[in-house]
């Protein structure tokens, strides 16, 4: 899994970049993806493409197993918290934006894995071998258990169990270097279906796959989800878990 390091932030509005459907020339078509733009008379960053139209019982299956996770969960949700306040005494929970489905960004809530917020505000992936991950943090991380909050995120209609990883807003890499997803090939793609808590790319390779990888095996899930699929996935996901895998720079399954 993508991670990056915890930071404050303020809650921007949620709403969509541009309105759903409407076309640049003023008329109507099918639902499309709205995008951002450069400026005034700039070429737009990401090409607008149809909503993808999603398998039939994904939302139902999202709805019952969010809820019933949600209930089996709690209790451990106390004990990941009070193991947080006794190690370090921070905050239990930190938020961060992302983009989801049609190009509207929304507030994800995790476990606090690392002790040191961004004094600059950005948001940087973590390195392998990161000296901010706390000894709780590398198990919830391992574990993915960290990610447990985002069941309310899949809850709300924000997020699927199955679908591409949902990418940071303003996101840099471990050298504080900016990621300019936007600019990059099959991120509009990425777009036109609810992010996932877990995906074909999360799963399939390996942490340290280049974004270009990711994005790629991602439009390959794009282009074929079915609700199969997405149970698969799911079932693969609980493994690697009780494995504890996660964090592994090879295979996970």
């Amino acid at each position: 899994m993508e991670r990056a390091s915890e930071m404050a932030t303020t809650k921007p509005r949620h709403k969509p970049i541009t309105s759903l459907g409407e076309r640049r020339d003023g008329g109507r078509g099918a639902p499309s993806l709205p995008f951002p733009t450069q400026g005034e008379g700039e070429a737009p960053l990401v090409r607008p493409v149809p909503l993808r139209r999603e398998p039939l019982l994904k939302r139902p299956l999202d709805l019952a197993l969010s809820a019933c996770m949600l209930a089996a969960t709690s209790p451990i949700w106390l004990v990941i918290a009070a193991a947080i306040k006794i190690e370090d005494r921070g905050p239990v929970f930190y938020r961060q934006r992302r983009w989801g489905r049609a190009a509207l960004t929304f507030d994800v809530y995790k476990f606090r894995t690392m002790r040191v917020l961004e004094p600059d505000g950005a948001v940087r992936q973590a390195s392998d071998g990161d000296a901010r991950i706390t000894r709780v943090g590398r198990f919830l991380r391992a574990t993915g258990m960290d990610e447990l909050p985002q069941l309310l995120s899949i809850f709300r209609g924000e997020m699927s169990f199955v679908g591409p990883r949902a990418l940071a807003v303003g996101e840099r890499d471990a050298d504080g270097r900016p990621l300019s997803y936007e600019h990059l090939p099959g991120f509009a793609v990425r777009l036109s279906v609810r992010p996932g808590l877990t995906g074909l790319a999360t799963i399939s390779l390996p942490k340290d796959a280049s974004v270009r990888s990711k994005f790629g095996v991602d439009a390959l899930y794009v282009r074929r989800q079915s609700f199969w699929l997405d149970l698969r996935l799911i079932v693969l996901s609980f493994v690697i878990s009780f494995r504890g895998k996660w964090e592994t720079r090879g295979k996970k399954v």
